[in-house]
């Protein structure tokens, strides 16, 4: 499956309305930048510390007319919070993440990140394009990952925001130069963050290259609907729609393999709990010590669809946590996305609210190509050509279940 605009077009999707709704709220602060406020909801600014280097950190802090509140940062368009209604219509963090910005410059483990240039990761840091041998930082053992030592996550985007009549987002821009972290092209990235009126966060990524390089953006999110990260998220409820993965060796580096899930304890196709499974007599989840493995999604439904050039959704996974009633959708136009139970959190991190992260205190779903596909020919491309447009679009749909 490619990702890329040109040539081939997409199929626009149509957005799917819940009802929840809760007392909407908006808090504003008086910074140097001006705060717009509308009706269905509002874009509001304050202050997140200062970088190492004396850059001045902005949170933005988005509202919806539920009164669904998601706060983003201009560094590494880190997602801070994302506060959503449980079936009692009380509003909680379902994300895992820190109240300041230093440990996130620091030890964050990829809390509510951008990732790039290439999410997930590429074999002894190295592939070879265009006949031209590449080098990246090694900074997952033998392996590089999620865009090198000074990913996409640990720099200052440019920001705007925007405000229309059921919707309200953020735009991050930046162009990456050629050999940043080893990577070919001048990279021009704009990411957008759209939170709307049907209880939606929408992720669209664009970039355009002006050489041959492999791209291959997502978010990096940890989750946990039932409180944020003080319990574990054995008892989620999850189904994801995909009849293969990918298996890794030791290193985390696909096979090459594409198996089917069947018989095994990765077959998420009926909704199963998370911890049903996870400590089965698995080589797979002995390697990753629980959950971290590329899915390869069913991309042969149109699901909500309409002719168009935009991006095609399917739904890939539905995460539903019994105690909050916490509905999670996701869906994307890509084809692969990448489970992970937060196996190497330890207790060490201390978080918001001074919430200790503990082993599968969240769960993170990426949405993307598959790890290491330079090097696998098999693999559906991720090499973006000048003169191309990389669009990729995925979405998270919140909403609640009775019990």
């Amino acid at each position: 499956m490619n990702h890329f605009l040109n040539p081939r077009t997409w199929a626009a999707f149509i957005i799917l309305a819940i009802g929840t709704a809760c007392t909407a709220k908006t808090s504003a602060d008086n910074t140097e930048h001006k705060t717009e406020q509308m009706q269905s909801g509002s874009v509001t600014e304050s202050p997140f510390g200062t970088t190492a280097d004396g850059k001045a950190v902005t949170a933005y802090t988005l509202t919806n007319a539920n009164g669904i509140e998601l706060r983003a940062i201009n560094y590494g368009a880190i997602i801070t919070s994302l506060r959503v209604p449980d079936r009692r219509r009380q509003l909680g963090d379902i994300v895992l993440g820190f109240d300041s910005l230093q440990p996130y410059a620091t030890v964050s483990p990829y809390f509510g990140a951008l990732i790039g240039r290439y999410g997930n990761r590429i074999a002894r840091g190295r592939f070879t394009l265009d006949g031209k041998n590449y080098t990246l930082a090694r900074n997952n053992g033998p392996n590089s990952l999620h865009g090198g030592n000074v990913g996409f996550n640990k720099v200052m985007w440019s920001t705007t925001s925007f405000q229309k009549p059921d919707r309200v987002g953020l735009v991050f821009t930046r162009t990456s130069p050629d050999g940043e972290e080893g990577f070919p092209g001048n990279l021009i990235v704009t990411v957008t963050y759209t939170l709307t009126d049907s209880n939606e966060v929408i992720f669209d990524y664009r970039a355009t290259t002006d050489k041959d390089t492999p791209i291959n953006l997502t978010q990096h999110s940890y989750f946990n609907l039932a409180d944020g990260g003080r319990s574990n998220v054995l008892g989620h409820v999850l189904a994801i729609d995909a009849d293969s993965f990918t298996p890794i060796d030791s290193t985390f580096i696909p096979t090459g393999e594409i198996r089917s899930v069947a018989g095994t304890p990765f077959d998420f196709r009926q909704p199963t709990a998370i911890g049903a499974r996870i400590n089965a007599d698995n080589e797979q989840l002995h390697f990753a010590k629980g959950y971290d493995h590329n899915f390869v999604l069913r991309k042969d439904s149109a699901d909500g669809v309409d002719p168009g050039s935009e991006p095609q959704l399917t739904l890939a996974a539905t995460v539903y946590e019994p105690t909050s009633g916490r509905v999670m959708q996701v869906y994307t136009s890509e084809p692969g996305m990448q489970f992970y139970t937060g196996n190497f959190l330890d207790g060490t991190l201390r978080g918001k609210n001074g919430i200790v992260y503990n082993q599968r205190s969240g769960l993170v779903m990426e949405t993307q190509h598959f790890p290491d596909s330079p090097n696998h020919p098999g693999f559906p491309s991720t090499i973006l050509h000048p003169g191309a447009e990389y669009h990729s679009r995925s979405m998270y749909k919140f909403s609640v279940r009775a019990r």
